[in-house]
């Protein structure tokens, strides 16, 4: 372990105990629905942990941010919280995690608040939704604006308590095997897209399916389906679908914040001695951060051997392909938003948090970005 390593958990360690001498429960506001009760454990007991995920086995970035997460448990803590990663199938399947948490089957699961609209379709929003907030502004709400607060109201009679676990950032618009040119160009399109952005191309006429990671080359190879997104450049490119389609499109509209969550079994976080509780807060934010710095170093990388060396053609979406997309995308929300008094006051509280920060960031981060790149 490096001297770095260490420094590092020492201060993770720290600020955990703090947060429990203070009396914290996880997450940024103690009066929050659906916050975690006080520990009940004893603070010298052991407690062994399992964790499934929805990714591959050692699936750079997914992955590997699972098994970040339950090494820095294990290590923060002195062993006194060892947690076991299993990827998807070795335990559970990909799209059996919330379940199986739920359940308690598990006690923690990695996974993408998508996957879960046939529980509870208001779990997507938590993913980000189509033309949304990017990740700062993401995760400025769920700290600042009410969002974790919701999150959790919307999980709790799951038994579930979710907490932030990885972003990828904005992501790229997918993999096709046929150019898209206009709108009608999605009708009868076989594409695999979860969560609301499949809501959406569902809507144009596109048949949506919802395949794992695992299954997407074989199927886009095949053509059991014409198109597929997954994440961006360094996810992309392990699976290997640039053998399988030719058009890599950008941007992602459907996801510009790929948020990724850590769910936890509320009976197994109560079992917790406060410190326990609070650490996997820390190290649950600590992740969070850390993935997304990960995919904007590699992304780079990925991209650069995608283009340069397996000669992927990068197509941006017609203008008024996004214009369509965009419209599409309001009414699918809107439609989401009245079929449940929670989803609207998700959604309501998400809107108004993007409203009043977009003109934070055009003065800001748009304005600075233009003037930066405006040579290129």
């Amino acid at each position: 372990m490096t001297a770095q390593r260490r420094r590092f958990l020492k201060m993770l360690a720290a600020g955990a105990a703090g947060a429990a001498v203070a009396g914290c429960a996880p997450g940024p506001s103690d009066g929050g629905r659906g916050a975690p009760g006080p520990g009940a454990g004893k603070p010298g007991q052991r407690y062994r942990w399992r964790l499934v995920t929805a990714w591959p086995p050692g699936l750079p970035g997914f992955g590997t941010t699972a098994v970040m997460l339950a090494d820095t448990l294990r290590e923060a803590s002195g062993g006194r919280l060892s947690v076991q990663v299993y990827a998807a199938g070795e335990l559970v399947p990909a799209f059996e995690v919330f379940d199986a948490v739920s359940r308690g089957s598990v006690e923690m699961g990695h996974s993408a608040p998508a996957y879960w609209k046939g529980q509870a379709p208001a779990t997507q929003l938590f993913t980000g939704f189509p033309f949304g907030m990017l990740p700062a502004e993401f995760n400025a709400w769920l700290a600042y604006g009410g969002g974790l607060e919701l999150w959790r109201e919307c999980y709790q009679p799951y038994g579930l308590v979710p907490f932030p676990g990885g972003n990828t950032g904005t992501q790229m618009g997918g993999w096709f095997r046929r150019e898209i040119r206009a709108m009608e160009d999605f009708s009868g399109l076989k594409i695999r897209m979860p969560g609301l952005g499949g809501d959406v191309l569902r809507r144009l006429g596109a048949t949506v399916v919802n395949l794992s990671g695992g299954e997407l080359f074989t199927a886009l190879q095949t053509g059991v389906i014409d198109a597929t997104e997954w994440a961006s450049p360094y996810n992309d490119l392990p699976l290997g679908l640039h053998q399988a389609a030719p058009y890599y499109y950008y941007p992602g509209w459907h996801e510009p914040a790929g948020a990724i969550e850590v769910i936890v079994n509320r009976e197994a976080l109560e079992s917790l001695p406060a410190d326990l509780q609070a650490l996997i807060e820390t190290a649950c934010t600590a992740v969070n951060h850390q993935m997304l710095s990960e995919f904007m170093a590699r992304n780079v990388q990925a991209l650069d051997i995608l283009v340069n060396q397996h000669g992927v053609e990068l197509r941006r979406f017609p203008d008024e392909v996004l214009e369509g997309l965009r419209r599409a995308s309001g009414e699918t929300l809107d439609g989401l938003a009245a079929s449940s008094p929670l989803a609207a006051r998700i959604l309501k509280s998400y809107r108004e948090f993007q409203e009043g920060v977009s003109g934070w960031q055009a003065i800001s981060e748009g304005s600075y970005l233009g003037a930066r790149d405006s040579r290129r």
